[in-house]
């Protein structure tokens, strides 16, 4: 399954599951990344480390390492 580290900049996805444990799934939750939620990649760094999304309303920025453990669906370009 894809993960929110393989989205593109300008692709919205909704995230189906978190497959990290402890701390780091409590942190991603904390900041609103639940089952269900849709998210929108602004921007990914030259490096490809950290990426922009859109979350809820409001801008947050996710390392590579973060992205990898939010599997995610429905992937589409939004124009």
């Amino acid at each position: 399954m894809p993960t929110l580290r393989d989205i593109n900049v300008g692709e919205a996805c909704t995230v189906v599951k978190l497959t990290g444990t402890g701390a780091v799934k409590r942190r991603i939750m904390d900041m609103g990344l639940t089952k269900g939620t849709k998210v929108l990649v602004h921007k990914v760094a030259p490096l490809g480390d950290p990426i922009e999304v859109t979350v809820r309303g409001y801008e947050l920025t996710l390392r590579k390492d973060e992205a990898q453990v939010i599997e995610v669906t429905d992937i589409v370009t939004e124009a």
